[in-house]
């Protein structure tokens, strides 16, 4: 389509040229013709006949022309122009006026105009003829129908070789990223040197392959810890089951064994519930009711309960709050929980004699909640993986504590859900201090500017 266009335009450039070139040939022999005119003082009316045949006999490729006086009588004429006596046009002022017409079975161009030369008006009539011209002109065309087809084909060669050029590269991504499978995830596509398109999708496909490993990894790993953790108590308790029944026990012996089945009941139930809000996390299907509250009253309620948890073993539990409400747009449960999992930490890896301090703080528009004690720490190569799931710093410490590594994990998605920050310091033999920073409300804030509201909870 593109030849066709091509050829098309061409072909009416080139009539178009020779139009003018044939205009432009005529108006010279009507200004030869007319200096000739001008001359005839010098010469007589006479001669003029005879100096115009000279004239007509100079000219080469076939140039024909005529004159006649202000009364229509021919002063000259060339011969074919006697013998094919055309209709011509009637011409109304001193411009010239062009037309095509045969002469004698050959076509000609022809340029007519009266002119005013040594006193007298003439009519002077020019032809050029249009064989040559029509003869290239056709001459191009057979050209461009020969080279059409030619042209279309060299180009759909030409394409197709470039299409396969082009796309190679397509293709490569595309059969290595079919051969990627859950298997093999750690294999990335071939980057092109080429800094244009392709790479910034290659670099963006390999983006989300790393992506895709990093999530796969991690169910991975969430699914065989969980499947580790709930297979220790499920044991545990089919074991206390079958070896009580093997025989008759008295009924101390039968109220043991299920305190001991109720104790790792109530373990297992808790390790679920945990693993439950950590895969609701996941599929963002948690949500959470944001509303006004006091963080000082959940820290003096998060003393209570260390005071309970630490009933077994004597600990020194202090708080620490301001003297008026700090306000924070939160959700109470989720608050409740984040606190109790901080203050359980701390209850279960402080030997007994040790302190454990709640505290509250303001720090400009944000509230600072801040949980010491002083158990046994975390070692500093610990420290960076203590918020991930499963993870339990020094295992051979802690062996004996229950627990299977998840709170920590979900006080940081409660954190990270109001919006706030959780870090952590500790040290080995000396304590750990966990610091949670929150958005707060301005103090002028009462409980009747901020209404409960559902907030969806993003994945962690």
């Amino acid at each position: 389509m593109s030849f066709a266009a091509f050829f098309w335009i061409s072909d009416i450039g080139f009539q178009r040229s020779i139009e003018a070139t044939v205009d432009d040939a005529s108006r010279t022999n009507l200004e030869t013709i007319q200096r000739l005119l001008a001359r005839r003082g010098s010469v007589g009316d006479d001669k003029l006949p005879h100096e115009l045949a000279e004239l007509s006999d100079l000219w080469a490729n076939g140039a024909l022309f005529e004159v006649a006086d202000a009364s229509g009588n021919w002063i000259f004429r060339s011969p074919r122009f006697a013998l094919a006596r055309p209709a011509l046009p009637v011409i109304h002022n001193s411009g010239v006026a062009f037309f095509t017409t045969n002469l004698d079975f050959l076509q000609y161009r022809i340029a007519l105009q009266h002119v005013q030369a040594a006193g007298k008006t003439y009519e002077i009539h020019a032809a050029v003829p249009t064989e040559p011209f029509d003869q290239a002109l056709d001459h191009f065309r057979l050209i461009e129908k020969e080279a059409l087809p030619l042209l279309v084909l060299l180009a759909s060669l030409l394409g197709y070789w470039l299409s396969g050029w082009s796309l190679a590269p397509v293709k490569r991504i595309i059969e290595t990223a079919e051969s990627i499978g859950a298997r093999n995830l750690s294999r990335r596509l071939d980057v092109p040197k080429a800094r244009d398109e392709l790479r910034h999708l290659t670099e963006t496909l390999n983006a989300m392959l790393a992506r895709i490993e990093s999530s796969v990894n991690r169910i991975t790993q969430f699914t065989a810890d969980a499947s580790h953790d709930l297979r220790t108590p499920v044991a545990v308790i089919r074991a206390t089951a079958e070896i009580t029944l093997r025989r008759r026990r008295t009924d101390g012996d039968y109220r043991n064994a299920l305190s001991k089945i109720l104790e790792t009941s109530v373990g297992t139930s808790e390790l679920l519930e945990n693993l439950l809000t950590l895969a609701r996390a996941d599929a963002s299907a948690a949500a959470m009711t944001m509303q006004l509250v006091d963080l000082g009253k959940y820290v003096c309620k998060a003393r209570d309960r260390a005071a309970v948890l630490s009933a077994d073993k004597p600990l020194h539990v202090t708080v620490r709050t301001p003297a008026e409400p700090v306000w924070a747009k939160a959700d109470a449960i989720a608050i409740d929980r984040l606190l109790l999992i901080l203050v359980d930490n701390a209850v279960k890896y402080t030997p007994p004699g040790g302190y454990c301090e709640i505290e509250l703080s303001r720090d400009q528009a944000r509230a600072v909640i801040t949980v010491r004690d002083t158990g046994i720490g975390i070692s500093e190569t610990d420290l960076p993986s203590i918020f991930e799931r499963f993870v339990r710093a020094d295992r051979t410490r802690s062996r004996e504590t229950p627990g299977a590594g998840l709170g920590l994990a979900i006080a940081r998605w409660i954190t990270e859900v109001h919006g706030g920050t959780i870090v952590v310091e500790s040290e080995v033999g000396v304590g750990s201090v966990f610091r949670v920073s929150l958005p707060v409300l301005h103090e002028s804030h009462n409980t009747n500017d901020v209404n409960e509201m559902q907030v969806e909870v993003p994945r962690i």
